[in-house]
């Protein structure tokens, strides 16, 4: 896949793609996802899933402009609709752009992964956005996320690891069966990177996956990793599908 990205600014990484990988969509779903960038999360997951459709919203209308110029380079434009809007703004304001509430199998982010003041804003707009978030905004992108999701539909985010009680806290009666994949950056390191996967409306508890480790001792990719970056492949976190049958004894 070939990504076109600013000069300056914020630059999608391989978060994006292991965000994508661990999306449990299939064919003919619909997926949104908030904050999208250059649509690098999007197009990774429009490669791997044959006939799902994106729509990518994304407040800044640069980079907005360059997840549509990217889904063409890549030869998913009919797949893939890029919307320039606030996922915090007003219903009537996404109504307006286009969103339509309750219709998309998934939901999924790249949230800003800092609160303001922890850290020193880039002198760049663009990448400021994309670092920093207000306080209480989280609260307002899971909203979002909620009011967007189908019924029994499916979020997944990617956040730092010292965020997970305060995504817990979020999803909490509105998603359940919440899976928690960790992203260490080496074996004997602690976890940095957190995946959060959950149900609409689900009443099921969480569950605490093994996680996946990112670098080898030396600094080269692990297998596995190489295997979600290099060869698309899918991070499986969705638990166990009941299945469908007769009940007996009543």
């Amino acid at each position: 896949m070939t990504v076109v990205q600013p000069r300056a600014g914020h630059r999608a990484g391989s978060d994006a793609v292991f965000l994508a990988a661990a999306v449990p969509a299939g064919a003919g779903e619909t997926v949104l996802e908030a904050g999208s960038g250059v649509g690098v999360a999007g197009l990774c997951l429009l490669s791997r899933v044959p006939e799902l459709t994106v729509t990518a919203v994304e407040i800044d209308p640069a980079l907005s402009a360059l997840a549509q110029d990217n889904a063409a380079k890549n030869g998913l434009a009919g797949r893939f609709t890029a919307i320039e809007a606030d996922v915090t703004a007003p219903a009537k304001a996404l109504r307006a752009a286009g969103l339509v509430r309750e219709s998309y199998d998934h939901v999924i982010a790249n949230p800003p992964f800092y609160a303001q003041g922890a850290v020193r804003a880039a002198p760049e707009p663009s990448r400021a956005v994309a670092h920093v978030m207000a306080h209480g905004e989280l609260a307002k992108w899971v909203r979002f996320l909620t009011t967007m999701a189908a019924p029994k539909g499916r979020l997944t985010l990617i956040h730092r690891a010292d965020y997970l009680g305060e995504l817990l806290g979020q999803l909490e009666g509105r998603f359940g069966d919440v899976a928690v994949f960790p992203l260490f950056p080496k074996a004997d390191e602690p976890a940095t990177r957190i995946i959060v996967q959950g149900r609409k409306g689900s009443r099921a508890g969480s569950r605490l996956l093994r996680g996946l480790v990112l670098h080898e001792p030396g600094g080269a990719y692990t297998a596995e990793a190489e295997a979600v970056l290099r060869s698309g492949a899918a991070l499986p976190l969705a638990g166990p599908q009941k299945k469908k049958g007769r009940r007996f004894g009543g």
